[in-house]
């Protein structure tokens, strides 16, 4: 009896050390123990905290939401890559732990998710990667639609997403073919596209066949790209060569960009948070964004997106 007790505590030990434990009551309140940390020692202190906590208990439900209070600081500090790192162990954990059968139930697992999802987001903002966050997040709430935490999922989706905000002025940079319009003349769709980019020319002729159908109702497209410092097959290339092979590329694959404004500027990149392309931005007469969405879209997606704000 005494050496079966004594395995049944080592296995208990091993489970504490290896993944969500076992032995989850009686515990402290981790999550406002490292609140009180980090309030007065910083993220060094919060870490020490937890860090002692997992030692003692493993990590527990509660131990991943405080997970998430260190990936809020680390983002408040602007460090970014401690913020992803604690976002990513703590969504991995409470996705994992929801597959086991003694987390399935558990609601505070669900919340970690929605929370590290968000943070995730809130750190590829700040870092430049908007149309990222927004991407990740869609994705998230496809897969959490229905569970509570949908509605977190799409709060954080209003809040990073351009969506139902005033368009940033483009830059014109190196203009390539007619002149950029002028907000307010006509709807645009803004096509963020790149030379080397296989899933970019897949639309060309969807984007030929939205041109040919809605010109005439007044929407305009323009297709702002940038320079990337090589050409075909990753050769380095210096802007006046990289430019060159920007208009063959348009010339021979993208029939419809001959008649539209085509600006080369990272300025536009970093204004619209586009850090993957191709993506597409939707802006009415009253230079609202509408749609704002990263990845290829069908002939249909796009003829839904763009009746309903000419409709307007």
């Amino acid at each position: 009896m005494v050496r079966l007790a004594s395995a049944l505590a080592a296995i208990v030990l091993f489970l504490g050390g290896a993944g969500l434990s076992a032995r989850q009551t009686s515990a402290p309140d981790i999550v406002a123990d490292v609140q009180a940390a980090l309030a007065s020692g910083g993220l060094a202190r919060g870490e020490l905290t937890l860090n002692q906590y997992r030692a003692a208990r493993g990590m527990t439900p509660e131990g991943l939401e405080a997970l998430c209070w260190l990936a809020r600081r680390a983002l408040a500090d602007k460090l970014y890559d401690k913020a992803d790192q604690y976002a990513d162990e703590a969504r991995a954990a409470a996705a994992a732990a929801l597959r086991d059968d003694n987390g399935a139930n558990n609601p505070r697992l669900l919340t970690t998710i929605g929370s590290a999802a968000e943070i995730s987001a809130l750190s590829l903002v700040e870092q430049g990667a908007r149309s990222d966050a927004v991407y990740e997040l869609r994705k998230a709430l496809d897969v959490y639609r229905a569970t509570p935490i949908a509605g977190q999922l799409e709060s954080a989706i209003a809040r990073v997403t351009l969506e139902g905000r005033p368009a940033p002025a483009l830059e014109p940079g190196v203009s390539v073919g007619t002149h950029l319009p002028r907000a307010g003349e006509t709807v645009q769709l803004l096509f963020f596209w790149a030379h080397w980019c296989q899933d970019c020319k897949s639309e060309s002729a969807t984007l030929t066949k939205i041109a040919d159908k809605y010109q005439s109702r007044g929407l305009t497209i323009v297709a702002p790209t940038r320079r990337y410092g090589y050409v075909e097959t990753g050769r380095p290339a210096p802007p006046d060569r990289e430019l060159r092979h920007i208009l063959q590329v348009r010339d021979s694959q993208y029939a419809f960009m001959r008649k539209i404004a085509v600006p080369v500027a990272d300025a536009n990149y970093k204004a619209f948070g586009v850090a993957a392309v191709p993506m597409h931005v939707l802006v009415d007469r009253h230079g609202i964004v509408r749609l704002y969405q990263q990845g290829v879209m069908t002939e249909a997606e796009l003829d839904a997106a763009i009746d309903r704000v000419l409709e307007r």
